[in-house]
């Protein structure tokens, strides 16, 4: 496929429904593939099928049948709520497009989605499709946005911008900020930056990782002291555009969760460049000063911090955001969470996109498994990734696992029947790029490794 067709934009519709003061949201599956967990308002892509149609009666001036009736098909899909209906019964006392937003340019699928204010008259009580929709509430923007300040909403940027601008009138009828979206997200010379989670900053920059992931996320987190996490331009070009973001914004200690270049390149230039520390676990450390798995001449004259389990990093809200170690994908990779457990920055412990690699020396399969069990058990509202997007809930680290736990039922059969890891991965990866297949051959390696340690398997 193509680059063009996979970046091609498709009509999307969203449904801002109010009733008196009151807003109708969702609030997503975790299970679902792209904004798993968010809090959202119902709609979706706009489907062939929905330009066939002659008429709706619900009436939007200036916008094609097609929209109107994708809007009506998705409210009536995720909700049960028939807007049809209630439009023609004179329940729908205004219909008004907000705006549009497009879906940036790093989305491997991109959207462009019109928000629809809908007026209605009555209150209907949603019934959510649960294959979609976890719940569905009504309240009033400013009961939304206390939630979010207080940390307890996922929000994409166009459903924040549309919640700030009803909490400050609530009979806007155009909401200028997501039509700038579209702007400032297709620049290239500026770093695109969201606030998916209140004062908790995600940041886009382009490192050298492994496809099919283009980007590391890298976070700035903080009431007062300020971290920036995983910075790892993967070039002077964008490093001068993370700079250039820096010096409004301000930092006062960069961190690194783990000791792999997607995490850490131009880090040590940052600190110097700002005068902070640069702070990391103490494995991490010396990994990253260990001329086999790192670059011995990294730290200069940096001044350097480590952190053990537990140490408290900065404060987020005004809680305590400690560090809890997740070694298995790296022996020395930490976490970062609040004590409110709202969210955990889990680095490469799972993969928004691709697959997380277990490569040894400092990778461990067997540890890799505990980790996990150990993420899930402190179930975090949201686990953030550094690659992809943040997570509603822990159903992804759940899936992981299991996942792991069925490959590694097939390592354990195909070795039973006498293959060699040669033969086991055109089996075990069916259509893999053949340019990640020394990862996945590593991957089998060392789930052979563990089942050895366990006497599972023979040496």
């Amino acid at each position: 496929m193509n680059v063009n067709q996979t970046n091609q934009i498709r009509d999307a519709v969203t449904a801002v429904i109010l009733c008196a003061d009151r807003l109708l949201m969702v609030r997503r599956q975790p299970s679902l593939n792209s904004f798993a967990g968010f809090t959202a308002f119902p709609g979706g892509k706009v489907d062939k099928a929905d330009a066939e149609a002659m008429a709706s009666a619900l009436h939007c001036e200036g916008q094609e049948t097609r929209l109107m009736v994708g809007l009506v098909r998705e409210v009536g899909e995720e909700l049960g709520i028939d807007l049809e209906a209630l439009s023609a019964a004179g329940k729908v006392q205004g219909v008004h497009l907000l705006g549009e937003a497009t879906t940036p340019p790093i989305a491997p699928v991109r959207f462009r989605t019109h928000f629809y204010r809908i007026d209605l008259a009555v209150a209907p009580e949603p019934v959510p499709d649960l294959g979609e929709i976890a719940e569905a509430s009504w309240a009033t923007p400013a009961e939304w946005m206390a939630r979010y300040r207080d940390g307890r909403l996922l929000l994409a940027p166009p459903t924040l911008d549309v919640l700030l601008a009803l909490e400050s009138d609530a009979a806007v009828t155009s909401i200028p900020a997501l039509d700038e979206d579209n702007d400032r997200t297709g620049a290239v010379e500026a770093l695109r930056s969201i606030e998916p989670l209140h004062q908790l900053k995600q940041l886009f920059v382009r490192s050298n990782t492994l496809p099919p992931a283009q980007h590391t996320n890298a976070f700035l987190i903080g009431d007062k002291y300020k971290v920036l996490v995983d910075p790892s331009p993967r070039d002077r070009t964008e490093l001068q555009r993370l700079i250039n973001w820096l010096d409004v914004v301000g930092v006062d200690e960069v961190l690194l969760t783990h000791h792999h270049p997607d995490h850490r390149e131009y880090a040590n230039e940052i600190a110097e460049r700002y005068d902070v520390p640069l702070a990391m676990s103490e494995i991490t450390r010396k990994l990253i000063a260990d001329s086999r798995y790192g670059a011995p001449g990294f730290f200069g004259e940096l001044l350097l911090r480590t952190y053990d389990e537990g140490d408290v990093v900065t404060r987020w809200l005004g809680r305590p955001v400690r560090v809890i170690a997740v070694p298995g994908h790296d022996a020395g990779q930490i976490a970062l969470m609040p004590d409110g457990r709202e969210w955990c920055i889990v680095g490469d412990l799972i993969q928004g996109i691709g697959t997380v690699v277990i490569h040894k020396p400092e990778g461990h399969m067997g540890t890799y498994f505990q980790t996990l069990q150990k993420v899930i058990d402190l179930d975090p509202a949201v686990i953030i990734p550094s690659h992809g997007q943040a997570l509603g809930t822990v159903y992804r680290l759940e899936e992981t696992l299991k996942h792991r736990r069925m490959r590694e039922l097939a390592v354990l059969e195909l070795r039973g029947a006498g293959k060699s890891i040669d033969e086991m991965l055109p089996v075990i990866y069916q259509g893999l790029d053949p340019r990640l297949m020394p990862l996945a051959r590593a991957n089998i390696e060392s789930h052979l490794d563990k089942l050895v340690e366990e006497g599972r398997v023979a040496a």
